[in-house]
């Protein structure tokens, strides 16, 4: 599977991105243990174009996590495309993710993340104005739709990849879901399946054990794996999946003082 010309090996997982959680420190841990790529926090568009500094902290990566994606968000096409040329220009990311998925209030709530499930033509517009603004692969994470009733994502899919995304990552619930419930991954099979798709499809939502991973692959058919919460105080997932992955049996139990070491560092 490539992105771009980044290129990824069989059964490739990814790092979701996740706000207070993918800092530099955590994705060095994910990506020792695995992990194929990992994604920084999310970054406001709004705030890097107003040069914040805890934003710009955000765009710090180093050649030991390649590849990696920094993921921003925003409403405005304008402000968006910005942001994207400054992403490029200080991080040079090996991949730009455009989040439409994130559904808290502060930000779903004024309309950007999966706010823009309720806008569709404003979130190709941007989508869009960053393929043209940047030269490095933009990708796209969002949701199966805005509610129950709205579950749009086999079309929009299409949409995006009609814009220039080189990959489209899609969480298995609705906004309205929030995190709450099961993610549905018969949807994101269906993106999958669709044949007028032909860029990579990257699953994610409940991918807690190493089983339910090859699953997600098997049945699914998806080109990546996303790994979200179950890596919380859990790095070592990554490791315990790539080694059922590539061997079909599980990982033997990881000692207390080696788990304690690496909560330590």
């Amino acid at each position: 599977m490539k992105i771009g010309n980044v290129e990824f090996g069989p059964y490739p997982v990814f790092l979701a991105p996740m706000e207070d959680v993918t800092d530099i420190g955590f994705r060095l841990l994910c990506k020792r243990f695995g992990a194929a790529m990992v994604y920084s926090e999310f970054v406001a568009a709004d705030a890097l174009v107003r040069m914040v500094n805890r934003s710009l902290e955000k765009l710090a990566v180093c050649d030991d996590e390649r590849p990696v994606a920094i993921q921003i968000y925003g409403k405005e096409p304008g402000p968006v495309a910005d942001a994207a040329r400054i992403v490029v220009e200080r991080a040079r990311p090996d991949v730009l993710d455009l989040n439409f998925g994130c559904p808290v209030k502060r930000v779903a709530g004024k309309g950007a993340g999966a706010g823009m499930l309720q806008n569709i033509p404003k979130m190709l517009e941007i989508t869009r104005a960053v393929v043209d603004a940047v030269d490095i692969p933009v990708t796209v994470k969002t949701r199966l739709g805005w509610d129950a009733n709205n579950k749009i994502i086999v079309e929009l899919a299409e949409q995006l990849q009609d814009c220039g995304i080189a990959a489209l990552t899609i969480h298995g619930r609705t906004r309205a879901q929030m995190y709450t419930g099961e993610a549905d991954w018969t949807l994101i099979g269906e993106v999958k399946n669709n044949p007028r798709m032909h860029i990579p499809i990257i699953g994610n939502g409940d991918v807690t054990t190493p089983q339910r991973c090859k699953e997600c692959f098997d049945r699914y058919g998806v080109d990546a794996v996303m790994i979200g919460r179950a890596s919380f105080g859990r790095p070592w997932i990554f490791k315990e999946v790539k080694h059922y992955l590539e061997t079909g049996e599980e990982l033997p139990p990881l000692s207390f003082e080696w788990c304690m070491e690496v909560l330590r560092q």
